[in-house]
């Protein structure tokens, strides 16, 4: 008998995968936590239903959550990281040797356990001695802090459930005391494609407009995300992501990456008009 897992993108569509056996399940205080192993998608995390992560096509999202902020300020030095329980964000950091310090906020302690046991290729890193984790509420987290981070990744699930605090006007505005005079913020900004996704999408863009005077949007390809149309936002007190690329000494690094390069980068900023309007309806 075949075992596919399907996740409803919207009431009328849904992406499914063919499951050849169920390795992890567990209720945690905050969701359910099920991963799966699939002969075409490898490992998959899925969290209250929801692909967070598979095997096949996690680098695409987690390059471009990282390196775009760092080919902008390659000086990055102390960063902290909303979400990211699967760890792949913090791997794609921990390439950069001039970074001090992450600190690592996830609100659930078994997503982080369970990705330890059974995706090891994301969370190969959360042992680095730069980085630090702490088992709490991002959006207290950062509350205290000010004037404190070069880099905030905001690697959150989608806007409900656990993840629904980390999309305030009140959040953002804390991450924009927390960050320095050139502090970066980059955040998961949802699919423009279906209609409930869409609106969250600009709901996000129309909240950050209000905090940062440079935010803009760019775009990858995500096979397994609603869609494969996927958001990023890039948010900063003083730094454009295009007009101050550094793109030669980003390649000087020679970081390795799948996906991301510094020409991908210029291109990435450039949108579909149905997405720019998307975005501009909604001010």
């Amino acid at each position: 008998m075949d075992f596919w897992f399907s996740e409803y993108h919207t009431k009328y569509v849904k992406y499914s995968i063919k499951v050849d056996k169920q390795l992890f399940s567990k209720k945690s205080d905050f969701q359910r936590i099920d991963i799966f192993y699939s002969k075409e998608m490898g490992n998959i995390l899925i969290l209250d239903g929801y692909i967070m992560v598979t095997e096949k096509d996690e680098f695409i999202y987690h390059e471009m959550i990282t390196h775009v902020a760092m080919a902008v300020n390659p000086n990055i030095k102390n960063i902290l990281v909303i979400g990211a329980g699967d760890g792949g964000t913090v791997r794609e950091l921990t390439k950069y040797e001039n970074i001090k310090n992450i600190d690592m906020v996830e609100i659930d302690k078994d997503v982080v356990d369970a990705c330890l046991l059974y995706l090891p290729q994301t969370a190969c890193k959360l042992s680095d001695p730069r980085v630090n984790l702490f088992f709490e509420d991002g959006l207290k987290f950062v509350r205290t802090k000010k004037n404190e981070y070069d880099l905030i990744v905001i690697d959150s699930t989608d806007p409900f459930g656990p993840g629904e605090d980390l999309f305030t006007k009140e959040f953002y505005g804390n991450c924009y005391k927390a960050l320095n005079d050139d502090g970066i913020l980059v955040n998961q900004h949802e699919s423009p494609f279906y209609d409930n996704d869409a609106k969250a999408a600009a709901r996000i863009n129309r909240r950050m407009k209000q905090i940062f005077p440079v935010n803009l949007v760019y775009q990858a390809h995500i096979p397994s995300y609603p869609s494969g149309h996927w958001l990023f936002g890039f948010a900063s007190k003083n730094l454009h992501p295009i007009e101050n690329l550094q793109t030669d000494k980003w390649n000087a690094l020679r970081i390795e990456t799948k996906y991301y390069n510094t020409d991908l980068h210029k291109g990435c900023f450039a949108l579909p008009n149905y997405v720019k309007e998307l975005l501009d309806e909604d001010e």
